[in-house]
């Protein structure tokens, strides 16, 4: 049978004690006797007295608890990032509630409340693919809850973010496969409504503008970015009259699914079509050849939110000047793009 847990009253109760003096004992109260607190605290080790930190802290209008919404924890960017966050929030004595938006706008609508009903101290966002809308993160900001977005933040200079240089990846990418001798680079881009996407293919438009040649519309496709896009994509391309020598891939995902065709028809990586994608999970390190992509400094950016959003709960709301902190990519070229195979 599972035992009650036992509650400073119970501990009161058995000792003829008042609740205050008990939970001044607790808490090691210069004003209580050393006698008493040793009464208090060997009572408490026998009923196995569990303190409810959440009931202390809400007591103080506090939850010591923060809410990170994410779209998912599946590969290695979000996991990475976390791990990151929860460092830091678990250092500063905060806990952590997670929640997963599974891309799904409505979803990350009930995650909002999920958040609101717990009273985390703040909130941590990277919204999802589908999300178009964001009026429901002003049940946040209405309630005076510091808010700071992630990765695929809201475009607005009304809120705190951190985010990659996802331009500058998307950049180095696609110059890293002309440095390479290719000319005909396609890419797989994804939802033109989320800043990250628009940035990276930013990147490859302004990189192709560099060696004087032009983005051409066949050679660029939007999607989702799932892995079977990657293949419907690639059999697209593979299909034109003239067909491209590499591809810059907005996801690691996508570019795996092109990889899949190009080995079912026999076709060289990189000799004949050369590829890079981007976020750099795990297994680029494993797949033969192994696969060029923008490592996102996951954990460094994981951090840096958190900081910023303990930055703001110490200073009780939302800051008065939002701030916007940019972190550098990191290409990591491997043999899919021809990296240190002269002469392939």
């Amino acid at each position: 049978m599972t035992q009650k847990r036992a509650s400073i009253s119970d501990i009161a109760k058995e000792l003829n004690l008042a609740v205050s003096t008990v939970s001044r004992a607790l808490s090691g109260h210069a004003r209580i006797s050393e006698s008493t607190r040793q009464r208090v605290w060997k009572l408490a080790e026998e009923l196995n007295y569990q303190p409810n930190h959440l009931a202390a802290a809400l007591r103080k209008g506090r939850s010591n608890t923060l809410g990170v919404i994410v779209p998912h924890i599946d590969g290695h960017f979000f996991s990475q990032v976390m791990k990151g966050a929860e460092a830091v929030a678990n250092r500063a004595g905060f806990n952590v509630l997670l929640c997963q938006s599974n891309e799904d706008y409505e979803q990350e609508q009930k995650n909002v409340d999920t958040m609101i009903n717990a009273q985390v101290d703040g909130v941590l966002v990277s919204v999802s693919r589908s999300t178009h809308d964001f009026k429901h993160f002003d049940k946040i900001t209405k309630r005076d809850i510091p808010l700071v977005f992630f990765d695929r933040i809201v475009d607005s200079p009304a809120f705190n973010a951190v985010e990659l240089d996802d331009f500058q990846g998307g950049y180095q990418s696609t110059k890293h496969l002309l440095e390479q001798g290719c000319r005909r680079i396609a890419h797989f881009g994804g939802p033109q409504h989320l800043q990250i996407y628009i940035n990276r293919f930013g990147g490859y438009r302004e990189a192709l503008r560099e060696y004087g040649l032009p983005v051409e519309d066949e050679l660029v496709i939007f999607s989702d970015m799932w892995q079977e896009d990657g293949d419907v994509g690639m059999k697209q391309l593979l299909a034109l009259p003239n067909p491209p020598d590499a591809v810059f891939s907005a996801s690691d995902f996508t570019i795996v699914g092109a990889m899949l065709v190009l080995k079912e028809r026999g076709l060289r990586i990189p000799q004949d079509v050369a590829l890079a994608g981007f976020s750099n999970e795990s297994f680029c390190s494993l797949t033969e050849p192994r696969l060029t992509s923008v490592d996102q400094c996951c954990e460094p950016m994981g951090r840096a939110a958190m900081q910023m959003l303990l930055e703001m709960v110490h200073e009780q709301g939302p800051a008065a000047q939002p701030r916007k902190v940019v972190v550098q990519p990191t290409l990591m070229t491997r043999e899919s793009s021809r990296a240190g195979r002269a002469g392939s």
